[in-house]
């Protein structure tokens, strides 16, 4: 049973370059993909497991402010805008074509509110402000040098309410084990985790290598 669901549903997923993202109540999202540019531009496992996620329930997103880092196709952020939550979706500036394109393909489903900004990681942050209710990230961890500047946006996003959700495919080749490692150590200087148990993730969109943490901003005491 390990994985059938996002894997089998991978099967296809470039034809026609749209994937359908079947929701429990209502229509499918339609999220169209593209063959070429890298990484963000086909819905990854992690998206599918970290959309159906936030569909179980176990965050109340309504009325809340989101953030979704990494965006991509969108497909997180977009879900949540479907179960009433205020989002943003950010990426870099080569995405937001493909981003406006889903954002208006779904906008009929939506019962919050979806607008795309460009957020390059490291950079400023003030126009984000005040700190988001929730922040969202599919599948972020990658490359070594992104990770300081991901961290760095992270503590500049965050306030002391804030629930990062980090949703993330282990992967075991190459530099992949290493990068995720010292990205956790790292977080951890900063911000509690706590892995969320498979049991509690979508029935079908689970898989037993990709994990969701929730993630928190350590409280500080006394001065700084």
């Amino acid at each position: 049973e390990n994985g059938a669901g996002p894997r089998r549903l991978r099967a296809g997923a470039m034809a026609g370059f749209v994937r359908e993202l079947e929701r429990r109540h209502g229509p499918a999202l339609r999220l169209e993909q593209r063959a070429a540019g890298g990484v963000g531009c086909v819905v990854w496992d992690a998206a599918l497991v970290l959309a159906k996620f936030l569909e179980t329930g176990a965050c109340p997103l309504a009325r809340r402010h989101v953030l979704e880092l990494g965006a991509g196709t969108g497909a997180v952020g977009i879900m949540a805008a479907t179960l009433g939550a205020n989002v943003t979706v950010t990426d870099l500036e080569e995405l937001q074509e493909l981003l406006m394109v889903n954002i208006e393909n779904n906008k009929h489903l939506v019962t919050g509110s979806v607008r795309a900004k460009v957020l390059k990681w490291g950079e400023d942050v003030t126009e984000f402000q005040p700190p988001p209710d929730y922040i969202l990230m599919a599948d972020c961890i990658y490359y070594e040098e992104s990770l300081e500047p991901l961290l760095k946006t992270l503590k500049d996003l965050t306030g002391p309410d804030t629930c990062v959700l980090c949703c993330y495919e282990q992967r075991t080749v190459g530099k992949n084990p290493e990068i995720e490692r010292k990205y956790f150590e790292l977080l951890q200087r900063d911000f509690e985790l706590e892995k969320i148990p498979l049991d509690r993730h979508d029935e079908e969109y689970r898989s037993e290598d990709i994990h969701i943490m929730n993630i928190h901003r350590k409280q500080t005491v006394g001065p700084q």
